[in-house]
């Protein structure tokens, strides 16, 4: 998967967790809390949507490092490509 296909994948998690969003305007390196308004269940429901989509365990200790959207598509495509 491209970081393109991740980068897309990502942001249609997150369509589905906060439909309101303007994910078009979301900038790569700026916290999702910061730009959309994410409780700690939304959070964690993105979590599980990735792991759904992906199929990438992601433990607990590493969700602070999903925190921006460049962030997670470089976790995700560094977890999918060991």
């Amino acid at each position: 998967m491209t970081r393109a296909e991740l980068r897309k994948t990502v942001l249609q998690v997150l369509g589905d967790i906060a439909p309101e969003a303007d994910l078009a305007a979301l900038e790569g390196g700026v916290s999702f809390r910061d730009q959309i308004d994410l409780d700690s269940m939304d959070a964690l429901n993105f979590v599980i949507g990735l792991h759904a989509a992906l199929g990438v365990d992601i433990p607990e200790a590493d969700y602070p490092r999903l925190a921006t959207l460049d962030a997670c598509v470089e976790y995700l495509e560094a977890r999918r490509n060991p």
